[in-house]
């Protein structure tokens, strides 16, 4: 095979970082907390009446639990919630319901509850029915400070998500995403983490100059991230509890793209250190590096698999952006995609069932995936200028980021594309999001 000049390599590494900055060059203002609006429902959600919950004791007023669990279940696609004005009566624990009216509202699970007060803290004692069968399939009492009343009910929401699908609820973890301000003419990158409904938003970080690529440590407490604070692309690692930062790849020429491996020991890193973009594996406490890549094209936005052995990356040695994945650190590389000219960013899922990525199709940009068993493409997204898709823990729900009249939001998917919702910042673009897994 015949070898590009090294002069083409550093146009085409240079290109690359050109492209990630493309967004950078917005001049709007972006507000720390995102809002949710839903866009689209799922035609198969299951109907579900959440009672508003018995107060005793001094409840806080402000965002009521049962309202944040409506919410919380809404947003997820898979369900249709009743409106409380639409109830018949509004029953408190089981023995104060009449199942026959609610199904004569359609209803097919009932959660009822009663919070209680006691010094700073505040317990929830809830159950969730089944209609039909007039029984109770969840009961649980759980209790939290005062002031993280929306913890709790993010917890009751995981119960009830699990207790009718099956599969654990991801409410509780949290979204990191990148934010765009403008303050005296000059910019301002924040690098924001949130509840998954976009609520208490907080600054990890703020700079004059793009920060990119946020990517979740297994435990959830940390955050590694590219950061040109320096003038250059440089990795960071950030110890959310601290608020510690180690720099960790600051070679010359691009330091991109990391992402976490199972253990959370080492990271997988472009870099083109020696020329040509390719893709690294480094040990966190060693910082020693293993190549993973060795091509002409540019190798870059490496993932680890769902065995944690093997790695997804995207390529341009087909001629064009297109998804690869190597079984192992030393195994041949295998394309994945083959449906357009532009297919980039994998994210597969925990099972090793599909691969979820950027797609280029008649123009726009969309987020599609691959059956990994078969190779069937379904493209997921209506939206045409879609990026940086990531996966809640539980595959269910997908968050990318999208243009909505000329703004960047923020948009949350089900993993088979039926349903929507967006969290757009009240003003301002916002970018680059990162789901976190369950943090323990």
């Amino acid at each position: 095979m015949t070898h590009r000049t090294n002069n083409t390599h550093t146009h085409k590494v240079l290109a690359l970082v050109c492209s990630l900055l493309i967004w950078a060059l917005g001049t709007a203002s972006a507000s720390a907390e995102l809002t949710i609006r839903i866009t689209e429902g799922a035609d198969s959600a299951i109907p579900v009446a959440i009672v508003p919950f018995a107060e005793n004791g001094g409840i806080p007023a402000g965002d009521k639990i049962s309202t944040i669990v409506q919410d919380d279940l809404s947003m997820s696609g898979e369900f249709r919630t009743l409106p409380p004005e639409k109830m018949l009566s509004l029953p408190s624990q089981r023995s104060e319901v009449y199942f026959r009216d609610w199904r004569l509202l359609g209803q097919r699970y009932v959660l009822v509850g009663q919070l209680s007060r006691n010094g700073d803290r505040v317990e929830a004692r809830y159950e969730l029915l089944d209609v039909n069968r007039e029984e109770r399939i969840l009961g649980e009492a759980a209790s939290a400070s005062v002031g993280n009343m929306r913890t709790l009910a993010h917890h009751i929401s995981d119960k009830v998500y699990e207790a009718i699908t099956g599969v654990p609820g991801a409410f509780s973890t949290k979204l990191a995403y990148v934010t765009l301000d403008t303050v005296n003419g000059e910019p301002r990158y924040r690098l924001q983490v949130s509840d998954v409904d976009g609520k208490r938003a907080r600054v990890r970080l703020e700079s004059k100059e793009p920060i990119l690529s946020p990517a979740w440590s297994p435990d959830g407490r940390k955050l590694a991230y590219v950061s040109f604070e320096t003038g250059k692309p440089a990795v960071y690692i950030h110890e959310l509890g601290s608020g510690n930062r180690t720099r960790v790849a600051d070679f010359r020429g691009l330091n991109s793209a990391p992402a976490w491996s199972r253990d959370g020991r080492s990271l997988l890193l472009t870099l083109s250190k020696d020329g040509n973009a390719e893709i690294y594996r480094m040990d966190i406490e060693s910082r020693n590096l293993k190549r993973l890549t060795n091509h002409w094209s540019i190798d870059t936005e490496g993932t680890w698999d769902h065995t944690g052995e093997g790695i997804f990356f995207t390529s341009d040695r087909s001629g064009g952006p297109q998804i690869y994945h190597k079984s192992s650190e030393t195994a041949e590389p295998r394309r994945i995609t083959f449906g357009s000219r532009y297919n980039a960013r994998p994210r597969p899922d925990s099972q090793g069932k599909y691969v979820y990525y950027v797609h280029q199709r008649n123009g726009g940009f969309h987020i599609a995936r691959t059956d990994l068993s078969n190779g069937e493409e379904t493209v997921l997204t209506r939206t045409a200028s879609d990026e940086s898709p990531s996966l809640a823990p539980n595959g269910r729900m997908l968050i990318y980021a999208t243009k909505q009249s000329g703004t960047s939001v923020l948009t949350v998917i089900s993993a088979d594309g039926g349903a929507a919702y967006s969290l757009p910042a009240s003003e301002g673009d916002v970018r680059e999001p990162a789901w976190s897994p369950v943090i323990r």
